[in-house]
């Protein structure tokens, strides 16, 4: 069985300018953590909060990964690492995975490289996917109809 999980902001669309972070894992077809809360900071861009809620996904994704590992003796199910974590900010992808200094990017706080250093170890393996298959919406924003109903089918609720 495989843990994935989806990360998403809505970046500054709020009169406070702060951004909604939203995160979703699975395990298997089940929904196992999610969360949904506005950043404790505002962001420069969509890149930096993007990597905000990659950073709190992260946090939560080792101790997911820690947990089952402790049940795992009494439940007989194969567990693999690294866990998968969709985003839909390409800009953010890229930043986790290179260490290079970028001027455009120096303002993002070191607190939140904790992100690179989980890919570089490799227990997360952060991916890409389209906004229109970003689970995580849910978490961030109101949805269109349609939007909301794929979600539902998704998960098996409709």
């Amino acid at each position: 069985m495989t843990l994935n999980g989806f990360s998403d902001a809505d970046w500054a669309s709020q009169l406070h300018c702060h951004s909604i972070s939203g995160y979703a894992f699975f395990f298997g077809r089940g929904a196992v953590s999610w969360s949904s809360k506005k950043q404790p900071i505002v962001t420069l861009s969509s890149t930096e909060s993007e990597y905000v809620v990659l950073t709190h996904a992260f946090k939560d994704i080792i101790w997911i990964q820690k947990f089952i590992k402790e049940i795992s003796p009494f439940f007989p199910f194969n567990f693999s690492i690294p866990t998968n974590l969709f985003c839909d900010n390409q800009g953010a992808i890229r930043l986790s995975k290179d260490a290079t200094y970028h001027a455009r990017t120096k303002h993002i706080n070191v607190h939140f490289h904790f992100v690179r250093q989980t890919v570089t170890q490799k227990d997360i393996s952060l991916n890409y996917i389209s906004t229109n298959d970003m689970v995580a919406d849910i978490f961030t924003k109101s949805l269109a109809r349609q939007k909301f109903e794929d979600f539902c089918r998704l998960l098996g609720v409709l």
